[in-house]
Formats: structure tokens, C-alpha cells, sequence
């Protein structure tokens, strides 16, 4: 069995996986932003910059995690990223690995698959809105 043939059998479990990682990891962020979640501190205002990017993050991951309009989200995901890094890191320098924004580059290619690639097959929003069911 080749490369390619096992790439097609799993490709329906692996989407489901990574979309799950990134969701999750994404939720994390905001959590931690808003609720002061998984080690971090709460911001003073929803209406600061943070507290807009908590709300996408809680917001963004939620609906990736559950596959609930995937590619809607992931669009608005990205744009945090690119506007997070070239906000925060990028006026530090070009290097992401020397201005600390590597992760926001990798959410940003994260939700670019997930947008060319939408919910996949085990998603809420395939359930709800295709005919075909799992």
C-alpha cells in the first residue's frame, strides 16, 4: 500500500484530528484570556485588544472543535493571526523565531488548511447541514 492510498483511507480521521488539536489549542488561548483558564491572567476589558482576541479565540475554537461553519471561523481566525503578528510581532523584527511569533504564523497556516480543507466528514456542521449523513 502506497503513500497516496493511505493518505485517502485516513484522510477523513485525520482531518477530524487536527481540526480537534487546533480548535482545542485555539480555545486554550482565549480561555486563558478571558476566564483566566489553563494558567493565564483575565484581561480588564472586553473592549481592549486582548479581550477582542479572547472573544475570537474562545469563539473561533469552539466552532473548529465542533465543526460548526469551519470555514467561516477559519477565515476569522487567520485574520487575528496576521493581524496579531504584524501588530505585536513582527515590529520587533522579521525573524518570527526571534520576535516570539512563530505560533501565530503556524494558526495562521492551520487555518488556512482548514479552510481549503472546511469541517471534514465527522463535524456537527456536515451532520446538520448535508443530506448525507456519517
Amino acid at each position: 500500500m502506497g503513500l497516496i492510498e493511505l493518505s485517502d483511507e485516513w484522510k477523513n480521521h485525520l482531518c477530524v484530528l487536527f481540526r480537534l488539536l487546533i480548535g482545542w489549542m485555539f480555545f486554550e488561548h482565549g480561555s486563558q484570556k478571558l476566564f483566566g483558564w489553563f494558567g493565564g491572567k483575565t484581561v480588564d476589558s472586553l473592549a481592549s485588544l486582548m479581550g477582542a482576541a479572547g472573544v475570537i479565540e474562545v469563539v473561533v475554537g469552539l466552532a473548529v472543535v465542533l465543526g460548526l461553519f469551519t470555514r467561516l471561523a477559519s477565515l476569522l481566525g487567520a485574520v487575528e493571526m496576521l493581524v496579531a503578528y504584524f501588530m505585536m510581532h513582527f515590529p520587533k523584527g522579521w525573524n518570527p523565531l526571534t520576535n516570539y511569533g512563530e505560533p501565530a504564523l503556524l494558526y495562521f497556516a492551520a487555518f488556512l488548511v482548514l479552510y481549503a480543507w472546511g469541517a471534514g466528514k465527522y463535524s456537527l456542521e456536515r451532520h446538520l447541514l448535508d443530506e448525507e449523513k456519517f
